[in-house]
């Protein structure tokens, strides 16, 4: 037992050879160079990815940056060209509103005309007999009163245009406000876009960003839409020039046509009173000449009758005579020469008393009818008169026209102050 080996412990694990010692080296040692190698190779794959991704943000950060930037300037361009057409359209309907002024107070302006014209053709429709007539006179003034009222329609029409073409400059004007409107807010959004950075406030992650909005149209689609406003601007604009040049030349050409007719009418008067005149004086004239004639034939009657008067009484005589020779006696009632010359004169005082007492009947009916002609001339001067008086009462009317009653533009007070004829006693200022 002496003779036993030093005992000797080993750990119940499997010990490994050298060789495989060395084995397991090499392999930690190829196993840590292809994990180094694999961690150079993914080092430089992040250092790609960082720079590539760096510099694709940035790339993509200024294309953005630069399409905001377009966008805010094309912003920016259409809403100087909507600006600039928003003040036109404020300017055309301003413009519009004055034109449409002067036409209303021009419409206003023909019941003047109407008034005196009506007031005319009623104050000549009072003549009298013979002078009731459908002269020159009446007819001009019914075409004056035709003009009128074609003038007052014309102008209501125009105006009724003007009014519509107003409410369509107001339409478009709405739309150029709204219009301006969103696209200063579109322009504000963008133009704070571009100062918007990792360093500004309130920027985190949003919900769906991507998502379209509702309600978005295409650019195709605002761009078209941008266009066609303007398009239906100039179209309006170009509208209510018309208008307003419509409504100028409808005024001027309304105006010369009434002053043409005006002038017509008023020549025409004139003339019609100059006849009247010129007739009224032939008619004092055979008037005068017929009052002579009248007071000749009477005296040549009163003549006549004195004559036949005196033939009555020869007639007698004769008569007489011839009556008391009958009372003759004996031989001396005998038919002498005085009794056939005293027939012969019975017969021819009997026939010169007949051929008198008809030239009396006839100077009477001469007389008389004289006496009804005068009575028709006399009725005739006082309806000449009466007409004469009538057309110039109506041209002194028609002054109104030229002169203006009121002075300026009247007013209901001036009115009611001229038609009641207290001028004189108001105090002047």
């Amino acid at each position: 037992m002496s003779n036993r080996a030093v005992a000797t412990f080993e750990k119940p694990l499997q010990h490994l050879s050298l060789p495989d010692w060395h084995s397991r080296l090499n392999q930690l040692k190829n196993v840590a160079y292809g994990k180094r190698s694999d961690a150079f190779e993914l080092r430089h794959l992040a250092r790609n990815l960082r720079n590539e991704t760096r510099i694709q943000t940035y790339w993509d950060t200024y294309h953005n940056n630069d399409k905001l930037s377009d966008r805010v300037a094309e912003l920016d361009r259409w809403r100087e060209t909507m600006r600039i057409l928003l003040k036109r359209v404020n300017d055309e309907i301003g413009s519009l509103k004055e034109e449409k002024a002067c036409t209303e107070r021009d419409l206003d302006a023909l019941m003047m005309p109407l008034t005196v014209v009506t007031e005319s053709i009623s104050m000549r429709d009072c003549r009298l007999g013979s002078e009731l007539t459908y002269d020159e006179g009446d007819t001009e003034l019914k075409n004056e009163l035709c003009i009128v009222e074609n003038n007052q329609r014309l102008l209501r029409d125009q105006n009724q245009g003007a009014w519509e073409q107003l409410n369509r400059l107001q339409e478009v004007k709405f739309k150029l406000e709204l219009d301006l409107t969103d696209k200063d807010e579109a322009q504000e959004i963008d133009q704070h876009q571009l100062e918007v950075d990792k360093h500004c406030a309130n920027v985190t992650f949003k919900t769906d960003s991507t998502r379209v909005p509702k309600n978005s149209c295409t650019y195709s689609n605002w761009l078209e839409y941008c266009e066609e406003l303007v398009s239906l601007t100039e179209k309006t604009l170009s509208d209510s020039a018309a208008v307003r040049e419509s409504l100028f030349a409808t005024r001027e050409k309304a105006r010369n046509i009434l002053k043409s007719q005006q002038d017509r009418t008023a020549h025409t008067l004139r003339k019609r009173i100059f006849e009247t005149q010129r007739a009224r004086n032939e008619l004092e004239y055979q008037q005068g000449k017929m009052k002579e004639e009248m007071e000749k034939c009477a005296s040549e009657i009163e003549t006549l009758e004195r004559a036949y008067n005196d033939k009555i009484e020869a007639l007698k005589v004769v008569e007489t005579r011839l009556e008391n020779r009958a009372q003759r006696s004996g031989m001396e009632l005998c038919i002498d020469e005085s009794y056939h010359g005293l027939c012969d004169e019975v017969h021819k005082l009997r026939d010169t008393t007949k051929i008198l007492r008809e030239k009396i009947n006839a100077a009477k009916t001469l007389y008389n009818s004289l006496h009804e002609l005068a009575k028709k001339v006399d009725q005739d001067l006082e309806n000449k008169q009466h007409s004469l008086m009538t057309d110039i009462r109506s041209l002194d009317l028609r002054a109104r026209l030229n002169t203006g009653e009121f002075g300026g533009k009247p007013t209901q007070t001036d009115r009611n102050i001229h038609l009641s004829r207290l001028e004189d006693e108001i105090p002047k200022s």
